[in-house]
């Protein structure tokens, strides 16, 4: 793959979405999202700038009233919910934020190479009709809900953040289009993702959670990666991979409770890009959510546009290290997923 493949979107305009003094999704994530897209361009990596996401890709996501609820926003500061908030240019924001990772969609369907949208605010929380935790417009689910539009028939959203993304979940839950992955620590903030949350309907079996215990570090993760979500990613056999990459599990995250370091979150990605090559002719794209640390973002920013820009390997050795945190989630994982996926744990 050469860099020249990879396109990165991303925009100097998330800087002004506006939270409180000492909100940790602060407008200085966005310069360092810059800072990164500066870097990027200055090496010879193709980056483009979003263009707003239309009201029909929201709205096959989103229902009409809370579409209408967060456009009235606009111009004003406004709490949605504790830990929520808007300032006056903060819906023109969200569109864009949307708006880039439909566009790293698109990059990834035209072209065979990754597509990823560096953003704020992050999106995975946001329900169909409901903001919360921090999130607007669900970035994600907006973008595979765009794959969907455009023909595919089934695509794969694996989710990283520290935090279990229940609005992905939920808008996907009976829809076996989607396969939802997220390993997360457990219990935490939003309080979903259980095991034996699977689907419902013909949606069973394309909801795979993987709750952790705090101080899942590296090995851990890559092991659930090796025995749950990669066997399952080969099994369900997307024509796309949508990977929505949350940086707050980091050992570094003042959020989290997780102990990823960034070559760990490197090694992660790497996994899902060498998937994506070989089994979906390159379609890979990459969309910001969480990481809350500024260093610790900046790094696996970095590192994750290095794995994109890369040959894919032909194999990625495992992480070594204790790894009795996943063996404990993956007995879980087992009994909820077996009915489904025969060959995991």
């Amino acid at each position: 793959m050469a860099k020249s493949d990879v396109l990165l979107v991303s925009s100097p305009r998330f800087v002004d979405h506006r939270t409180p003094g000492g909100h940790p999704e602060r407008p200085a994530r966005a310069e360092v999202m810059a800072r990164v897209a500066e870097r990027w361009a200055a090496t010879g990596g193709p980056a483009a700038a979003p263009a707003p996401v239309s009201d029909q890709a929201l709205a096959r996501v989103h229902d009409g009233r809370y579409l209408e609820d967060i456009a009235s926003t606009a111009g004003r500061r406004v709490r949605l919910d504790p830990d929520t908030w808007t300032s006056p240019d903060s819906e023109a924001v969200a569109r864009l934020a949307a708006g880039a990772t439909v566009a790293a969609v698109d990059h990834a369907l035209d072209r065979g190479a990754p597509g990823l949208a560096f953003v704020r605010p992050p999106g995975h929380h946001a329900e169909r009709a409901r903001a919360m935790g921090f999130c607007l417009y669900n970035n994600a689910a907006v973008a595979a809900a765009h794959a969907l539009a455009r023909g595919l028939e089934r695509i794969a959203v694996i989710d990283y953040d520290v935090h279990h993304g229940n609005g992905i979940q939920w808008i996907f839950y009976d829809d076996s289009r989607v396969l939802y992955v997220s390993t997360h620590q457990y219990p935490f903030y939003p309080g979903t993702g259980a095991a034996d949350d699977v689907g419902r309907d013909d949606g069973a079996g394309t909801t795979v959670n993987v709750p952790l215990a705090a101080g899942a570090g590296d090995a851990d993760l890559d092991r659930v990666f090796r025995e749950v979500v990669m066997p399952i990613l080969a099994g369900y056999a997307p024509d796309a991979v949508l990977l929505s990459a949350g940086f707050d599990a980091h050992a570094d995250d003042p959020l989290g409770g997780m102990q990823l370091s960034t070559d760990g979150y490197a090694i992660l990605t790497r996994r899902l890009w060498a998937f994506a090559a070989e089994r979906c002719a390159g379609r890979l794209a990459v969309v910001t959510e969480g990481g809350y640390d500024l260093q610790a973002l900046e790094e696996c920013l970095d590192g994750t546009l290095e794995v994109c820009a890369a040959d894919p390997p032909a194999s990625i050795p495992p992480v070594r290290g204790s790894t009795s945190i996943a063996a404990a989630a993956l007995q879980s994982v087992t009994r909820a997923q077996s009915p489904y996926w025969p060959g995991v744990g």
